[in-house]
This record gives structure tokens, C-alpha cells and sequence, in this order.
């Protein structure tokens, strides 16, 4: 299988080309190496490419048909939910166009299976466990535009005769190699270490939350297992009957907080210990996915606890 991957050098992508690599599949990158890494990729085929500016459709139909492209993987967007409520306006043309670029990319050449990588953050503030079904109110421009791209997606699936999966994750972290760990900093568990390592002491927004321990509840998922679950709809769109599906991409478990910051501190000696901050606009007390239908429909699930999470977010330097 020839596999295009958008944002392919970025964190969760790098993961993705890595494991197809080495099954025996053949990845191919496309990135604009912004915010992802070259020597991520070492030894991949790699095009450097705004996927929203004006000559990326073109440039995709030649990268599809030079490298023989099967199917699409589509990562590459902007990311940061606080930067989006300061930024819409780049968060909306960039996320959609580059979508739009890559769908009639896919629809002008042989292409016919296409995964999308959105978010939990369609959910917006949901107040308990939630499955596809559940209501979706992003609270933010970037989740809207995720939601926005899964709408975007269904519809070229319609129009277009292709066979296309949503997949919404849940908190990603953790590190499958070394050399592949998320160091943009802006998630909670680099965010930790990242003060931890420092010398300083972890931030918590809000400790009265109504939870076991009175912090945010989250739903933590393993890089590896993330990348395995876009492996699992690759080998399954080829059988798809519908055009579009939405899975969730979790454990259905939730972990607090207050944990995730005692595991790390509990695993580097001598940290100091957190302090308490008022609590943040915006934050949901609980948000945890259930992944019910991923596992019906793909036998997929995830494979790691939090505790292998945190394991090897400290020992590949996350």
C-alpha cells in the first residue's frame, strides 16, 4: 500500500509513516516542516508544500500518481485551541483549504480511501463519557474547524465515491521512540516534564472541580496506539459499504489531572510539588471517549495504560 501522509513530520504523523514503514508499506510525506521535523522522516519520499496555498491540488495529483498513491492519511492543520480563538480568521482558510486541496486531489486521480485526522475537540464542553453520537459544540475555532472538515469530508465521500473515516482523538501523548516524542510543548505531559525538568513546579487549573480529586478528568491515549488505529482503517476502507464514517480514538478511560502530575513527579525524585491555579475558562470537568464502535467495527482498541504512557513520555525525553 502507497500511503500519502499529510503532516507526516509532525508528532502523531511521524508515528503513522513509521509503523506503515515498517509493515511494509510505502509512505509518502507531504508537510509544509513548520512545525514538524525532517529527521523525523529520515529516508522517506518527502514533498515540502503549503497545502493551502494555491498550487498544493496540483502539486498532490503529481506526488498521488509519481508515487502511486492508494490512499490518503490527512494530519497537517493548525493545532493550537488558544491560538485559534486569537487567530480564526488562519485557522478556518488554512484547515479548510488544505482539506479541500487534498479531497479534490483524491477525487481527480485514483485515489478513493481517505482518512481524516480530527478531534475530540468537537465535543466542545461535554460534561460526561461520549460516544459518536453525543452532541458536538466545539468551543473553540479549531474544533469547529475539525468539525467543519468532517462535514467537508462527508460530502466529498457522497459526491465523489470515496471511502472515508473520521477519527476524532482524545488527549495523544507518550512516545513510541525516541526520536519521535512531541515537542511542541503545548499538551499537558510535555508541559509537566517540560517544568519538572526545569526545576519548577507544575501548574494545576483548578482543583474544585466536582471529581474524585477536584482537577479536570481527561482521557489520555497512547501515540502507538493512535497510529495503529489509522493502520486498522487503511486495511478496512478497502470493505467500507458507507462512504463516511466517525470513529472515536481513546481508552474510554479517564485520568485525572492531579494523577498525570504525581505519576511524573513520582517517576523523576526530587520534583517539587504542584501548585494550584484558579481554574481556566472553557475547561470541562470530565471528558472521556467511548470507543465502543471503533472496537466493534475494527476490532481495535487501545493496547497501553496510562502508566505505559507516562513510562515512556519520561524515558524518551517527552
Amino acid at each position: 500500500m502507497s500511503v500519502l501522509v499529510t503532516g507526516g513530520s509532525g508528532y502523531i504523523g511521524a508515528h503513522i509513516v513509521r509503523q506503515l514503514r515498517d509493515r511494509g508499506d510505502t509512505p509518502v510525506v507531504v508537510d509544509d516542516f513548520v512545525t514538524g521535523r525532517r529527521e523525523r522522516i529520515s529516508g522517506i519520499p518527502s514533498v515540502s508544500l503549503d497545502l493551502a496555498g494555491p498550487d498544493a491540488r496540483r502539486v498532490l495529483r503529481d506526488v498521488i500518481t509519481e508515487h502511486g498513491v492508494t490512499a490518503i492519511v490527512h494530519l497537517a492543520a493548525r493545532k493550537q485551541a488558544g491560538e485559534s480563538v486569537q487567530h480564526p480568521l488562519e485557522y478556518y482558510r488554512d484547515n479548510t483549504r488544505a482539506l479541500a486541496a487534498v479531497l479534490a486531489a483524491a477525487r481527480d486521480t485514483a485515489v478513493r480511501d481517505v482518512v481524516f485526522s480530527s478531534s475530540a475537540a468537537v465535543y466542545g464542553d461535554a460534561t460526561a463519557d461520549v460516544d459518536e453520537d453525543a452532541p458536538v459544540a466545539p468551543a473553540n475555532p479549531y474544533g469547529r474547524t475539525k468539525l467543519l472538515g468532517e462535514w467537508l469530508v462527508a460530502a466529498a465521500a457522497r459526491a465523489h465515491g470515496l471511502r472515508a473515516v473520521s477519527l476524532r482523538y482524545f488527549n495523544v501523548a507518550g512516545a513510541q521512540w525516541p526520536d519521535l516524542v512531541d515537542t511542541a510543548g503545548l499538551n499537558l505531559i510535555p508541559m509537566v516534564l517540560g517544568r519538572l525538568r526545569d526545576g519548577q513546579s507544575p501548574r494545576i487549573f483548578g482543583d474544585d472541580y466536582d471529581t474524585p480529586d477536584g482537577t479536570c478528568i481527561r482521557d489520555f491515549v497512547h501515540v502507538a496506539d493512535v497510529a495503529d488505529a489509522h493502520l486498522a482503517v487503511l486495511d478496512a476502507l478497502p470493505r467500507q459499504r458507507e462512504p463516511h464514517r466517525v470513529f472515536n480514538v481513546g481508552t474510554g478511560v479517564g485520568t485525572s489531572v492531579r494523577e498525570i502530575v504525581d505519576g511524573l513527579r513520582a517517576r523523576l525524585p526530587g520534583s517539587p510539588p504542584a501548585i494550584v491555579l484558579p481554574r481556566r475558562e472553557g475547561d470541562p470537568p470530565r471528558v472521556v471517549g467511548n470507543t465502543a464502535a471503533i472496537r466493534r467495527a475494527l476490532d481495535w482498541r487501545a493496547r497501553h495504560s496510562i502508566n505505559d504512557v507516562l513510562d515512556s513520555a519520561v524515558a524518551r525525553g517527552e
